[in-house]
C-alpha cells in the first residue's frame, strides 16, 4: 500500500473516532496499550537521530531510536522505530505527527505491536551497539545515602567547633574587660589633667587677646584726642 495512503487512513480513523466522542477504552489505539514503540516513514535522508528526538520528544521522554542505516554506507534509509518511556505518549505522537511535513516530506507514524530489536553486527561501531542495548534516555544515578556513623562524625565536629568558638569568645571578652578596669583610674587621672591644662591654656589665650584689644583702642583713642585740627581757608 502506497504510504501516503497509510498517513491518510491513520488521519481519517482518528478523525472519525473525534466526531463520535469515542474513549480511551474503545479506541483503536488500545490495541497497542503493551507496546511504546513507534514507526516514523517517510524522513528526510539529512536527519539525524538527535533531529528525530528533538520532533518526538515533545510529547514524551524518548529512552531509544533506531534509525535504519544502510550497512556499507551508513546512510539513512528514511525510516526509524522510536521507543517511550510511557506508553501513552505513542498515542499522542499518532495523533498529533501523522501526516505532518518535516523538512518538506510527509511524514507516517504509526503504532508497532512486536518490535524487536536488531541484532549485532561485527561492523557496527560502539555508539549505536551502545544505543541499542541501552537506549537514549538518561541513566538513573544511584542516590548516595549518608551513613548514621558519619551524621554523628559531622555532627560532633561542628558541636567541638562551636565550643571553641565560645571559649575564644569569652576569653576576649574577659581580658578586654580586665584591662579596662585596670587601666580606667590612670586614664582618667591622665584625662582629667590634660582637660585642665587646655582649659587653663584657652583662658590664658582669652585674657591675652583682651588685655591686647584694650590697649588698641586706648592708644587709638589717644591719638584721636591730641590730633592737630586742619585749618581752613577763607576766600
Amino acid at each position: 500500500m502506497n504510504p501516503l495512503t497509510n498517513v491518510r487512513n491513520i488521519t481519517k480513523l482518528n478523525e472519525r473516532e473525534l466526531s463520535l466522542g469515542i474513549d480511551m477504552k474503545n479506541s483503536w489505539h488500545n490495541m497497542y496499550s503493551s507496546s511504546a514503540w513507534i514507526f516514523i516513514g517517510g524522513l528526510n535522508y539529512e536527519l539525524s537521530e538527535g533531529d528525530v528526538i528533538t520532533v518526538f520528544s515533545q510529547y514524551g521522554e524518548v529512552v531509544n531510536v533506531n534509525l535504519i542505516r544502510d550497512q556499507k554506507t551508513g546512510k539513512s534509509k528514511g525510516f526509524c522505530f522510536l521507543c517511550y518511556e510511557d506508553q501513552r505518549s505513542t498515542v499522542l505522537a499518532v495523533d498529533n505527527l501523522n501526516g505532518i511535513k518535516l523538512v518538506n516530506r510527509i511524514i507516517r507514524v504509526d503504532h508497532v505491536m512486536d518490535y524487536k530489536i536488531p541484532k549485532e553486527h561485527e561492523d557496527m561501531d560502539e555508539a549505536t551497539l551502545a544505543l541499542h542495548n541501552e537506549g537514549c534516555a538518561p541513566q538513573e544515578r544511584e542516590l548516595i545515602t549518608p551513613r548514621l556513623e558519619d551524621s554523628k562524625q559531622v555532627l560532633e565536629i561542628n558541636i567541638k567547633i562551636k565550643k571553641k568558638h565560645k571559649k575564644r569568645r569569652h576569653r576576649s571578652s574577659s581580658s578586654d574587660s580586665s584591662s579596662a578596669s585596670s587601666d580606667s583610674p590612670s586614664k582618667r587621672r591622665k584625662h582629667k589633667s590634660k582637660s585642665r591644662d587646655k582649659r587653663r591654656d584657652e583662658r590664658r589665650h582669652d585674657s591675652h587677646k583682651l588685655d591686647q584689644t584694650k590697649s588698641d583702642y586706648k592708644s587709638d583713642r589717644h591719638r584721636n584726642e591730641f590730633k592737630p585740627k586742619s585749618s581752613h581757608s577763607r576766600h
